[in-house]
């Protein structure tokens, strides 16, 4: 008798689960996670979001397989799917899972099973509904960007640099990404004066994205380099204004 897919054995978490932990219990419970490539673990380590769903399900007199898809928004805007098997080759064993990277290892392994080839096979639209999490708007690079933003905001000499709270909230920064700002040019002032306009974007745990503004110039009495740093692009210009102008 076939047993509705309703029925698996595998069941979802009752609580919402972070991208992390999600990918912490599939490779948990998976009997083959070593044999997944060290690069696809390294770009899921900064995943933003996570979606999971049933692919496909075949039940016959106490056995069972189900296909699971899971898949993961990257912290550079792009998708990562892993495929999870989950079956029982001897009526009444546990359920064992498996986890591949694409679509062909997972029908290989999958044809493997001692599976009854007469029961019906059920398979469901994919459908991905990663959580509402707005694509970076920059490439960042998973580094030590924690440090990075303890260091900038340290160097910093305005009095009105970003305060406390912008620096509580960078110590869980973990990628970044620094470019260089041009367009509209400050005033000259006197020959040799030099500015520099940096972006330094952070990306946080939770997914959203803060920038520093970085001005680096020689707007001083004696000509020595300075940085300041400012939340946003249109301070750190007029603080470039500000300073050429009152350089002689």
């Amino acid at each position: 008798m076939s047993v509705p897919y309703e029925t698996a054995a595998y069941e979802p978490a009752e609580s919402p689960e972070s991208p992390e932990e999600h990918l912490a219990r599939l490779l948990g419970r998976a009997l083959n996670s070593f044999e997944l490539p060290d690069d696809t673990i390294r770009r899921l380590d900064c995943a933003l979001a996570h979606d999971s769903s049933l692919h496909s399900a075949h039940h016959s007199a106490g056995l069972h397989r189900e296909t699971y898809r899971h898949t993961w928004l990257l912290a550079d805007g792009c998708a990562l799917t892993l495929w999870e098997l989950v079956h029982n080759t001897a009526l009444g064993s546990e359920p064992q899972h498996e986890v591949y990277v694409d679509e062909e290892e997972l029908r290989t392994a999958t044809a493997r099973l001692p599976l009854p080839q007469d029961a019906p096979d059920f398979e469901l639209p994919v459908m991905v509904s990663l959580a509402p999490v707005r694509a970076p708007r920059h490439v960042y690079v998973p580094d030590d960007s924690a440090d990075h933003a303890r260091r900038l905001l340290r160097r910093a000499e305005n009095s009105d640099r970003p305060g406390a709270d912008t620096a509580a909230l960078l110590t869980t920064a973990f990628a970044h990404q620094i470019t260089q700002a041009f367009g509209r040019p400050c005033r000259a002032g006197r020959i040799g004066l030099g500015f520099a306009l940096y972006e330094h974007a952070f990306l946080l745990r939770d997914g959203r994205e803060i920038s520093l503004w970085e001005v680096e110039h020689t707007a001083t009495p004696d000509g020595r380099h300075m940085c300041e740093v400012y939340p946003t692009e249109a301070e750190a210009r007029e603080a470039m204004e500000r300073r050429a102008a009152q350089v002689p």
